[in-house]
Order: structure tokens, then C-alpha cells, then sequence
């Protein structure tokens, strides 16, 4: 599987370290790595679908100051869609309000037939970036549906919505950035930390240090707005378990890669 790295704070923080230590893990995921920066506004794009230790770009990018107060990162293991460029995370769409998302995935859509038909308008073939594009298509509907007046605390409510309609039978372990809020969710046990510091926290699918990491809450979707938390959904039910006959599907899909 992919692992993901985040981070939301209430001013710009010095982040090389911790991604230098998340990047080292891109030995077990050679298919890609991706970075977003989220800051002021504007929505910076670096990636490239080759393994980050063998990424020149990236080598010399780490060894600049990088400061940000929001950011994802993200090392691809692939199971579904070849090593492309268009199959490589971060995600980004457009929605009809002129708002831009950012999304990050670990995991894996076994089952979900809401998400076939953006197989036909997606620009690369994963099923994470269909999940973004369901994702902008429901905000969509609803923003022309509410004649434009579509608050945060709805579009809050129709992620959670949306989240709860996604998770059965699949791994869904996210970061989504909307242009103010960061959203955070994951629903298998053991596969995602968070580090809280003074206004910031940050997200790692493996803790980045020996201390100071405490387990995401599973299935549960978590809204950040600078580094503070104003959103604690519902929990749901529908944790993800690895059974043989996943692991055989993952198997087939990537072996045809």
C-alpha cells in the first residue's frame, strides 16, 4: 500500500526532517511520490512517477528550506493503474464554485459502483483519483442545487456523507484539502499517526520519530482549519480487515501492472 504524510498549522513550519525520514520509506514504494503545498491560497504541484530515492529533483529539493503551514506528501505502492505520471498523488479538481481540491489515498476500492463511471473521465486510471472526482461531482450538485449557498458546514456534512457511502468493504485512508479545511480519515486499525505540536499537527502513515505519536482514530472523519481541529464526525462501522481474497484481487491487479 501507498503511506501519506500531512501537516496543518497556523503558521509556516520547517518541515525537511520530517520529510527526508518519510521519503526513506519509498523503498517498499518505488511507483511515484508526490508533494502538495497549500499555502496562501495557492496550490503547488511536485511529482514524479519514479521511486523518490532515485528522484534527483527531489534530492535537491529536500536540501532547501522547505517552510509551510499545509502540505501533503505522498509515496505511491501501486495496485491499480500503471506507473504514469497521471497515476501519481497528489490529485487536484476544480469544482463549479471556482474551489480547488487536493487529495492523497491509501488504499483500495474493492467495491463501489458509484465510483465506474468517472473510469471515463479521469485523466490517468486509479481508483483514487475517482474518489476525487466524486467527490468535486457531489459538490457540484449540491452547490447549483443550494442556488450558490453552499456553506463550510455543509460541505462538512455532504464529505462525511460521502466518506460513510465510500468506506464498505474498502481501505480509505485520506488526506483532502479543500482551499480551508483539511480533512483527515482512516479506517484501518494501525495505519496512520498524527503528531500534535503547539498549533500544528502532523500526519504520517508511520510514526516519523521514536516519541510523540499517538494513532489516528479509526473511522472517524477529523476537520482541520489551521492546525486546530473543528470538526469530529460520527463514527461508522465499516473498518477495513485485509482477507485472503483481497489480497489476492491486489495480488492479480499488480501483477499485471
Amino acid at each position: 500500500m501507498c503511506e501519506l504524510f500531512g501537516i496543518t498549522a497556523n503558521r509556516r513550519v520547517k518541515i525537511n526532517d520530517f520529510l527526508k525520514r518519510f521519503f526513506e520509506h519509498s523503498c517498499d514504494h518505488r511507483n511515484g511520490w508526490g508533494l502538495a503545498f497549500l499555502d496562501d491560497n495557492s496550490i503547488s504541484i511536485e511529482k514524479e512517477p519514479i521511486r523518490a530515492s532515485d528522484s534527483l529533483y527531489l534530492k535537491n529539493r529536500l536540501t532547501g528550506r522547505i517552510e509551510t503551514s499545509r502540505c501533503m506528501a505522498h509515496i505511491r505502492k501501486a495496485t491499480k493503474g500503471e506507473v504514469n505520471f497521471s497515476n501519481t498523488h497528489p490529485f487536484t479538481k476544480r469544482d463549479e464554485s471556482g474551489r480547488t481540491w487536493v487529495l492523497v489515498h491509501n488504499g483500495t476500492i474493492f467495491e463501489s459502483p458509484i465510483l465506474s463511471a468517472y473510469q471515463y473521465q479521469q485523466e490517468g486510471s486509479t481508483d483514487s483519483e475517482r474518489i476525487l472526482l466524486y467527490i468535486v461531482d457531489q459538490m457540484n450538485k449540491h452547490y447549483i442545487s443550494e442556488l450558490n449557498g453552499f456553506d463550510a458546514n455543509e460541505r462538512i456534512r455532504l464529505i462525511e456523507k460521502i466518506l460513510k457511502r465510500l468506506a464498505p468493504e474498502n481501505k480509505l485512508n485520506l488526506m483532502l484539502y479543500d482551499g480551508d479545511y483539511f480533512y483527515v480519515h482512516k479506517n484501518e486499525v494501525g495505519t496512520l499517526y498524527k503528531s500534535e505540536r503547539s498549533g500544528s499537527v502532523i500526519f504520517s502513515t508511520h510514526p516519523l520519530q521514536p516519541e510523540g505519536w499517538t494513532e489516528v482514530p479509526d473511522n472517524q472523519l477529523l476537520v482541520y482549519k489551521d492546525g486546530e481541529l473543528v470538526h469530529t464526525g460520527e463514527k461508522h462501522e465499516f473498518t477495513f480487515v485485509e482477507t485472503e481474497e483481497k489480497m489476492k484481487l491486489l495480488y492479480l491487479e499488480y501483477a499485471s501492472l
